[in-house]
């Protein structure tokens, strides 16, 4: 649900800033029925980009489990990982421009959306590996580069310019909330594990009292 209100907020946010030249009049003149109208539009389409997200999440957190149960090898699955890693944005960069760049159109704004998107995952990467350790830093930046640009693949295809910033900014927000709260998630349920074992263990413990103080007949 967390997930669901992140999506819905930055899709919301991001929809009035990017076409804010198409929804300024409704502010101006103050439209509120076209206000809430565009807003609840953009919050739909953040729970559909959120729920992408999370369905992206737990299939990355299965292929995860596949690759180190193929690897056998933390070290060699992060290499398979950052090679991947490479080739995604790579071909972010290249086979964006060739299909979609006009003759003498720049690279610059091709390169500037992949590195914008490393960036984003380094940071996001980093701070999941400060948080818990430092192998985490490569499957998290896959997550945040790979799994993101193939969640994001509809809209890339189709390269509207503001529905790929508006799907990519959801994306990331949830992403990056989904990866950075999961060992906090798995921490409590642990904790909430352990406090359920050590009632059960007292209250053997107490029953087995009672049941020794009985007299024998």
């Amino acid at each position: 649900m967390t997930t669901l209100l992140i999506g819905a907020i930055i899709t919301a946010i991001v929809g009035f800033i990017i076409n804010w030249n198409e929804y300024v009049h409704y502010f101006t003149d103050f439209r509120l029925i076209n206000i809430l109208s565009a807003l609840f539009w953009f919050i739909l389409w953040g729970f559909l980009f959120s729920v992408i997200s999370q369905m992206g999440y737990f299939a990355y957190l299965t292929v995860h489990r596949f690759g180190l149960g193929i690897f056998k090898s933390v070290s060699l699955w992060n290499g398979v990982q950052a090679v991947f890693i490479l080739f995604v944005l790579i071909d972010l960069v290249y086979l964006r421009y060739v299909t979609f760049a006009a003759t003498g159109d720049s690279l610059l704004p091709y390169i500037g959306l992949a590195v914008f998107l490393l960036v984003v995952g380094l940071i996001t990467a980093w701070y999941k590996a400060k948080q818990t350790n430092r192998e985490a830093f490569i499957p998290a930046l896959f997550f945040m580069i790979v799994v993101t640009v193939i969640e994001w693949f509809p809209v890339l295809r189709v390269n509207e310019h503001s529905w790929v910033y508006l799907m990519m900014f959801s994306l990331l927000a949830c992403n990056a909330y989904q990866l950075l709260i999961l060992h906090k998630l798995n921490l409590k349920s642990q904790q909430e594990r352990q406090r359920i074992e050590s009632n059960k263990t007292i209250k053997k413990t107490k029953a087995t009292k009672k049941a020794s103080k009985k007299p024998s007949i």
